[in-house]
């Protein structure tokens, strides 16, 4: 099966956090047999900092919008399915309008709109409702995110989507995984994300906060947009963090902490791909407090949870090496066997081959109110 996709980058992380995602899925998809051309955009200084050339996996397109890209929906058209992630960052709405144009008489090539930050795009769709994605949503066949639940997708139905179903972010274990370690790189904590503004009070309360409080501890910051904060003296703050450096930085911190944003927490059932990046490192992580943790890794057997500040520093202080250890040992297995991209990719295999277009995933809780999310 033939996929062309719209996607924001699959060659540089750089201000691009789906990076991760976009390449579990399609590496994995490719190995199911299918053949993948990936259009992205010439924008935001990602191609000079792109960390791949290529992939084996897929046919990456550099175009420069708006130039080629009429072209290119036109090449899309020959494919056997068109994918319009969300959150491309330049010519979106035009591509969701006229992504539906590219099916044919025959009903193919069948149109998918593929969301990498559900509370973002459903918070846009309220508050725009003649926008081209809220206009053209029920000619799409299919909506696929990577999480939220059945909030998002019972959200997705309401607003006239055909079907809507949730593909989580999971684990490459032949990308992340354990690796040795200078003693010079350790760290008590890491946290790794870029400044957004509906995150970084959530970090100023629970990351930085426990940093003043344990000045004898070092704390790794990383991602970019820090650089004019002040930080408590005992934060190292790394900058841009390249895909390549993530199992070391995971692996040389003794927790690997993970903040989501505020509608990303509100929502739930929505683990970032940091957690599966640290799950395949052995890492032990913390967690601030979302709905449906436990769909993926148990509270206090693999996964700690902390509300506060001072619940982040009793975990710290009061975990002994030898059950920090079991944490990670623990969080990795679970990753291995229930959330690899391997089986993600068979999710979506079974819906894209039409086998299961309605099919609801495992991890499934009654939808609750998004409104507030926006």
């Amino acid at each position: 099966m033939n996929l062309f996709v719209f996607g924001s980058s699959l060659l540089s992380c750089y201000w691009n956090g789906a990076a991760t995602y976009y390449r579990g899925m399609y590496k994995y998809l490719h190995r199911l047999g299918y053949s993948i051309t990936f259009a992205e955009p010439d924008i935001y200084q990602r191609w000079e900092h792109r960390d791949l050339d290529e992939v084996e996996y897929a046919q990456v397109i550099r175009y420069r919008s708006p130039e080629g890209l009429t072209e290119l929906l036109q090449r899309a058209g020959e494919a056997d399915v068109v994918i319009k992630h969300s959150g491309i960052g330049d010519a979106d709405e035009w591509l969701e309008e006229q992504a539906p144009e590219c099916r044919g008489n025959g009903g193919a090539p069948r149109i998918v709109y593929w969301d990498v930050d559900a509370p973002a795009t459903l918070a846009w769709l309220r508050a725009n409702p003649g926008c081209a994605l809220a206009r053209r949503l029920p000619a799409y066949d299919l909506v696929f995110t990577y999480g939220g639940g059945g909030a998002v997708e019972q959200e997705y139905r309401r607003l006239g989507a055909r079907t809507c179903s949730n593909i989580y972010n999971g684990l490459d274990p032949e990308t992340h995984f354990p690796v040795p370690v200078e003693a010079s790189e350790r760290a008590d904590v890491l946290f790794t994300g870029h400044r957004m503004p509906d995150r970084e009070e959530r970090v100023k309360d629970l990351f930085l906060a426990a940093a003043r409080l344990l000045p004898h501890r070092k704390f790794m910051l990383g991602g970019l947009g820090w650089g004019n904060r002040e930080l408590p003296g005992n934060v190292r703050w790394l900058g841009h963090v390249p895909s390549r450096d993530h199992n070391r930085l995971n692996c040389a911190a003794d927790w690997v902490l993970n903040i989501n944003r505020n509608s990303m927490a509100h929502i739930g059932y929505s683990p970032p791909t940091r957690i599966f990046e640290a799950a395949g490192a052995g890492a032990a992580v913390i967690t601030d407090l979302w709905p449906g943790i436990a769909d993926f890794f148990m509270p206090g057997k693999e996964i700690m949870t902390a509300a506060n500040a001072l619940e982040l520093v009793t975990i710290i202080e009061q975990t002994s090496p030898e059950a920090r250890r079991a944490l990670g040992y623990a969080m990795r297995q679970r990753a291995l066997q229930e959330h690899s991209y391997e089986a993600r990719a068979r999710q979506a295999d079974r819906i894209l081959s039409g086998g299961c277009m309605t099919e609801r995933p495992m991890m499934n809780p009654e939808p609750a109110s998004i409104e507030a999310a926006s």
